[in-house]
């Protein structure tokens, strides 16, 4: 879930914040697109619309509040063997973006969750089929929504409850054997 260019933005942000160098977040941002796709995110943070390779942003209003539920299988999924697979003409269901920005507008998180989509999960979930066997595990366990993270193997699920998110997580980490699983929250709060 983006490890390396969360490392690359916090690193860019603290070199500059230690060394007091006059580079706005926008400059920051333009020579961490050159370092990797998801740095201008990471360095814009919040709520926003990725778009091209996912340097293209648009800010959007804080998410809902919710519990979150993440979970990562003990496998490795390449990225660039992903998208080397990816066939946009047999995608069948594509995100509707301006649709997604009104959901995350007035805050409806079942909206969002019943119209989340990741067009990557055709290839991954092919190769990974414990992918598709979380997202039902934790639909099962109460997630109002649940999808694959990027290119994968990470997957999510948001609930109305911690505690509906915590009986998911000891289900998952029994029937899966993960270890790595985790609860979280989204605060919405303004910057």
């Amino acid at each position: 879930m983006a490890g390396g260019s969360s490392d690359c933005a916090a690193a860019l942000i603290g070199i500059r914040n230690i060394l007091r160098i006059k580079a706005s977040d926008t400059e920051l941002m333009a020579l961490g697109k050159t370092l990797g796709a998801d740095v201008p995110y990471c360095i814009l943070r919040g709520t926003a619309l990725a778009e091209g390779i996912g340097e293209k942003l648009t800010q959007l209003p804080p998410f809902p509040n919710t519990t979150v539920l993440i979970a990562k299988p003990p496998i490795n999924v390449s990225t660039a063997a992903v998208f080397g697979s990816f066939d946009m003409s047999k995608v069948e269901k594509h995100p509707d973006n301006a649709l997604m920005t009104e959901l995350i507008k007035n805050k409806d998180i079942e909206g969002i969750c019943k119209n989340m989509c990741n067009v990557l999960e055709s290839v991954t979930e092919n190769n990974y089929p414990v992918i598709a066997d979380l997202k039902k595990a934790m639909l099962e366990n109460g997630a109002l929504g649940s999808l694959m993270s990027g290119s994968g193997p990470t997957v999510f699920g948001f609930y109305e409850s911690y505690d509906k998110a915590l009986n998911a997580l000891r289900y998952i980490r029994r029937k899966f054997g993960i270890r790595e699983v985790y609860i979280t929250t989204v605060f919405n709060t303004s910057r």
